[in-house]
């Protein structure tokens, strides 16, 4: 399963982000901790009430945890912890902009930690490679994009925001390195910015989120779910919770893409890689329907819901039969028909 590293500094607030996306408590945590997040979703929602569900299943995506970074010299922690998020396919990164804190020093702090990594991880890389490019030249492409990267690491530039290619990029894909892949910036408010939200999150790109993890991480918050998770925050001044934005953002990051099945016992949202194919995702429900694949029956969850149900749908021609090569959409609620 595709996840994604959480990362700040010591004081940044994000182990009470985790807590406010997955519920687990990693206030004391030495070491990487991997947690579930449940992504909302209110087409989700509409379809288990329209199919009166016995069970509503929503879609996941796996978090992993660092302790809070620090920056202090001789301390060692940076490259040790930041190695155990080498597998992760996206970071979120976590700095602070309330009182005494300056955002975009915090981030640069931060980033500061990946780009000391990740050029360690480039010359260790390139010096083996060059040793085994002696006997095989089909590696000159790497040692290239490696030597590339390592120009804008040194210049104090992370690769996302470098000028490497898609090409270089995907190249570089073996070293592992952690500003070689998409990130997205949190910013911890206080309760005082909440109306200046958006203004504090513009500065660090379109897809930036503020969020006052003091509240929304509130042990009370996050125990509560539901209606009384809104009456909670709506006590504390929060109208609209930032975290369920911030989940399903967290899932576009990842390239995942959501597609829905439903019915009288059970609705579910599955997540998908942007671009799959039917058969790829009949293998998301089970490798049988991807092995025995026929055709996939196909409709829009907003059509659906006009319609009011799959069997009235059906009756109505409104269902798409749709082959090997139709490429799902999300959002496509979908009966996948096979046979092993």
């Amino acid at each position: 399963m595709e996840h994604l590293g959480l990362l700040g500094l010591a004081d940044s607030g994000h182990a009470a982000l985790f807590a406010a996306l997955t519920g687990q408590d990693v206030s004391a945590a030495a070491e990487r901790i991997l947690g579930q997040v449940a992504i909302p979703d209110d087409r989700l929602e509409q379809l288990a009430a329209m199919s009166e569900s016995q069970k509503v299943v929503p879609a996941t995506l796996q978090l992993a945890y660092l302790p809070g970074l620090s920056t202090e010299a001789g301390k060692g922690l940076g490259s040790r912890l930041l190695g155990s998020v080498r597998d992760s396919d996206a970071l979120m990164l976590v700095v602070r902009a309330d009182e005494g804190h300056e955002a975009a020093r915090e981030l640069a702090a931060l980033e500061e930690e990946l780009i000391l990594a990740d050029l360690e991880s480039v010359e260790s890389r390139v010096y083996k490679q060059r040793r085994a490019a002696k006997g095989d030249k089909a590696l000159a492409p790497e040692i290239a994009a490696l030597d590339r990267a390592e120009a804008v690491l040194s210049d104090g530039t992370p690769i996302y925001r470098g000028d490497l290619s898609d090409g270089d990029r995907a190249l570089l894909a073996p070293a592992f390195l952690l500003t070689n892949k998409p990130a997205l910036v949190v910013v911890n408010i206080g309760t005082e910015q909440l109306a200046d939200a958006e203004a504090l999150a513009s500065p660090f790109g379109d897809d930036a989120f503020a969020v006052c993890i003091e509240l929304e991480g509130d042990p009370d918050v996050v125990a509560a779910q539901g209606p009384e998770r809104a009456e909670l925050l709506a006590d504390l001044g929060i109208l609209e919770s930032v975290v369920p934005r911030l989940a399903r953002a967290a899932l576009s990051l990842l390239g995942r893409r959501t597609f829905l099945t439903t019915g009288d016992k059970e609705s579910r949202a599955w997540t998908f890689r942007a671009g799959a194919a039917a058969p790829e995702c009949a293998g998301v429900i089970h490798s049988d329907l991807q092995r025995g694949f026929i055709r996939a029956e196909v409709i829009d969850w907003r059509e659906l819901l006009e319609i009011g149900s799959w069997p009235k749908a059906k009756d109505a021609g409104k269902l798409r039969v749709e082959g090997k090569d139709y490429i799902v959409a999300d959002g496509d609620v979908v009966e996948i028909r096979f046979n092993v």
